[in-house]
């Protein structure tokens, strides 16, 4: 046989198991490949170089996506509440009607207080919607409203934590792996500020998990334990006296903390006319000293 010969034969070969091994993958799985949101990252040619008081931090330019100041980016931490972005994403992508009212169950309450977690104000036995839960959760980052989502979409906390560790693999957050819904600290619930940027950068794609991420204030109407309601008010704003930057605005923010994570804030900011998240954790301090994680934030913004 000429060589020439071989060589068609070769090719013959490889264009086959090729077929087999396209035939052979789930279908599933390869929608998961193609359907996968493109949030890879790039590094910016003039990255910034600015003190900061947290100990990890990522920027990350949107409009551009490209990186533009990292510190110890890919070091694992733990993310405080900041998962409750990941909460509030799967559930939003979960729940067909926002409007829909429930009743929180007495369970959801258990140990919350012996655990010193952050509440948003909810009672047991309370009817509420599913949208007020949304914007208790990641405001007032209340841990009744993220667990009572959890119930609502997968039946407990541990089969929502499933969708959420999914979701995770789906963003290419590598690093990651949530213990529960809350960010309640676990030494297994952890993650990077780069993962939570990758998270960020695809949930602000959603218009509804935007109007809540950016809310500075949200009022529930009347409910069976609240005849007037509650105002919950985002945590970042509450803190902070001004949210103008030189040429922009900070719009948006999820705060965090636990001991073991020290001061969190993911942050939305627009600067001449482009949009910058700031993922920082491990600031010093805690919710009654000065909140250097918005310190941070202000002297990043700052400089753009």
């Amino acid at each position: 046989m000429t060589r020439k010969g071989v060589l068609s034969i070769l090719f013959l070969i490889i264009m086959l198991l090729g077929y087999l091994l396209v035939k052979e993958t789930p279908v599933s799985l390869r929608q998961e490949i193609v359907e996968s949101p493109n949030v890879v990252q790039t590094m910016g040619s003039n990255m910034l170089n600015i003190d900061l008081y947290s100990a990890n931090a990522i920027l990350v330019n949107l409009d551009e996506n490209q990186v533009l100041l990292e510190k110890k980016s890919e070091e694992m931490i733990y993310p405080a509440s900041l998962t409750k972005m990941m909460t509030v994403l799967v559930a939003i992508e979960q729940i067909s009607n926002l409007q829909e009212e429930i009743v929180l169950q007495k369970n959801i309450f258990n140990d919350l207080f012996e655990e010193n977690a952050s509440v948003a104000g909810f009672l047991p036995n309370e009817k509420v919607t599913l949208e007020d839960l949304l914007y208790g959760s990641m405001l007032p980052s209340g841990a009744e409203a993220s667990i009572g989502l959890a119930e609502y979409v997968a039946g407990s906390e541990k089969e929502f934590v499933k969708l959420m560790n999914d979701k995770a693999q789906q963003l290419g957050m590598k690093n990651t792996h949530f213990m529960n819904t809350t960010g309640l600290h676990h030494p297994k619930h952890y993650t990077t500020v780069k993962d939570m940027s990758l998270l960020l950068q695809y949930a602000l794609t959603n218009h509804e998990f935007r109007n809540v991420y950016t809310a500075e204030r949200y009022s529930i109407k009347q409910t069976n334990l609240h005849p007037e309601g509650i105002t919950f008010t985002s945590r970042m704003f509450q803190h902070m006296t001004t949210s103008a930057l030189p040429g922009g605005e900070i719009v948006g923010g999820k705060t965090g903390y636990t001991d073991e994570a020290g001061l969190c804030l993911a942050s939305l900011a627009v600067v001449n006319g482009q949009e910058y998240v700031l993922v920082t954790v491990g600031a010093e301090g805690n919710p009654r000293t000065e909140q250097y994680n918005i310190t941070d934030a202000l002297s990043v913004y700052s400089q753009l």
